[in-house]
This record gives C-alpha cells, structure tokens and sequence, in this order.
C-alpha cells in the first residue's frame, strides 16, 4: 500500500475541502509529496493529526487555524417551509446524502450527511441549517472508522456516477408526439363512452 493511501486510511472522509484540496485523496496525495502539512484537517482534529503524524513519521503539529477549528460533529437539516426545490444543495453534496427533485422539497439522509457544510453557502434561500449530534465530542470522538468508510464509498459512488457518460435520448418528432397524444386521448373518450352504456 503506497503512503498516499495509508494516508486517506487515517483521513475521516468527509469530503469538506476544509484542507484547501479539493477531496480527502487530493489531500493526501498532498501531504505525500510534501505540499501540505498535517495539521489541516478539521474534522479529523487533534487524533487526526496524530495518526497522520504516526502515518508519515512526522511531528506534531497543532491544527492550522486557517483552515477552521475543532468542532462537534453537525449534520444538516432543511427546513421543509423554506426549500424552494432550487437542487443546488443537490449538486454540492459530496456523498449524494441529500435527495429531492426540482422544484419540490428537499431532505437530508441524517445518516449519510458528512456535516461538510458544502451546501450551506449554495443555498439561495438560507434554509439549511446545523444541528449538533455528538455533543461536546469533536474530531475522531465524533466520528468513526464505519462513518469514514461509508463516507469514502458514497463519494467514490457519485463521482463514479458523474463521470459515467451521457446518454442522449432520442426525441420523438412533435408531430409523432402530437399524433400519440391524440391517439391515448381518442382511446380514453372511447373507454367512457363503453361505461356509459
């Protein structure tokens, strides 16, 4: 196992960009090549810090501020009387643990919200909001090896999902489309006309 991955073992996976890279692998892929430090993982706090520490044999070094601070763990929730159905929390959501449609209320999976916060600024509406589930626990206490690799394989998921390609589905004529319409609307004014006799 190469030291870039015996890295993203130890990183908690949520995907916040807090470390300034855009993923927990772009991350330690960083720190692999001596571009990043340790200390710029908020989520993984103080216990992350030392186990990337372990990992690289490097020093200790307490988190960098610039990159945010020790929290409890959060989960987001919508409030259901704001959502205008706007899906942009939608594409923000690194692990796909927000579902809805356009234009219809949107919901959270509390289970799969990695607490990234990526969905708070993109939300036109301000209708998503924090609520604290582990307390006074923060970084690793907070977390866990299970909630990390669940975290891992959805983000795995849906970037395997974005990249897949497109396929095109070929539109009917309008004309073809009109005739099918007036086909089933002939079909349903025949069925009634039979139950009226």
């Amino acid at each position: 196992m190469s030291l870039a991955d015996r890295i993203l073992e130890v990183l908690p996976q949520t995907q916040c960009t807090r470390c300034g890279y855009p993923d927990c692998a772009a991350y330690a892929d960083a720190i692999t090549s001596g571009e990043a430090a340790i200390n710029q993982c908020p989520p993984g706090g103080d216990e992350g810090i030392h186990r990337l520490a372990a990992v690289t044999s490097q020093a200790y070094l307490p988190l960098n501020p610039i990159n945010g601070v020790q929290a409890p763990r959060s989960v987001v929730w919508i409030d259901e009387n704001w959502c205008i159905g706007c899906t942009l929390c939608i594409e923000a959501c690194p692990v796909d643990a927000i579902i809805g449609t356009h234009k219809r209320m949107h919901t959270v999976i509390e289970t799969e919200c990695t607490g990234c916060e990526l969905c708070l600024p993109v939300c036109p509406v301000d209708c998503m909001l924090l609520e604290n589930v582990s307390g006074e626990a923060s970084g690793w206490d907070a977390w866990s090896e299970s909630a990390a690799e669940q975290a891992r394989q959805r983000y795995a998921a849906r970037q395997a999902r974005l990249s897949a390609p497109v396929v095109a589905v070929p539109r009917l004529p309008e004309m073809h489309k009109q005739s099918r319409v007036q086909a089933a609307l002939a079909r349903a004014k025949e069925k009634n006309i039979d139950s009226e006799d």
